[in-house]
């Protein structure tokens, strides 16, 4: 068993070696924290949303924001769509679960706000709904995916797709990258 650990630990490892080569990739990161940084000090906000661990990773990434990562400082207005559940579920049984996320954008998004969208597979049709309201509304959305992008790959203004496909691999560089771009959003504000 010592060696299986090894091995996933090993592949988390060349996921991350793979995102730290891809430079194209690290200028989109770069490019998020700037439109994060700009929409933030425009008194923006960023709304957040994901399925399963990605909702998790919503969760935290929004927290990160709206609390405090590194520096003691002004809460910022960060959000993840997925946190009321009365809401959540009473969409998903009078509309259809695929709405849960573009009804939130619809209520809460406005021109200069940043929709930023989790999903592995980049297929999640809540998700593709919620991209496709986000620009109605003059939002930039940024998406998180795996290595293909699936659908959002055309729909996003930034899609930062991590260099994999096996979804564990996937989650971890997406709160890698996330504690990257709050980090950095922190330090350009504060």
């Amino acid at each position: 068993m010592i060696n299986r650990i090894k091995q996933r630990i090993e592949s988390s490892l060349k996921v991350k070696e793979a995102l730290l080569q891809n430079e194209a990739l690290l200028r989109e990161i770069e490019k998020s924290v700037e439109i994060c940084v700009e929409a933030l000090n425009a008194d923006k906000k960023l709304l957040f949303a994901g399925n399963g661990g990605s909702a998790a990773d919503a969760q935290h990434l929004a927290a990160e924001f709206s609390g405090r990562f590194y520096k003691d400082r002004t809460p910022l207005y960060a959000e993840a769509l997925h946190v009321n559940s009365s809401y959540l579920t009473a969409v998903a049984n009078d509309y259809s679960f695929d709405e849960v996320y573009s009804r939130m954008i619809i209520a809460k998004g406005r021109p200069g706000d940043v929709f930023i969208g989790i999903s592995t597979s980049g297929n999640s049709k809540n998700i593709i709904k919620a991209i496709e309201a986000a620009k109605k509304q003059g939002m930039y959305v940024i998406g998180m995916t795996g290595e293909s992008g699936g659908r959002m790959k055309e729909l996003c203004d930034i899609l930062l797709n991590m260099p994999s496909s096996d979804t564990p691999r996937i989650q971890e560089a997406h709160i890698l990258v996330g504690h990257i771009i709050c980090e950095f959003v922190e330090e350009k504000l504060f």
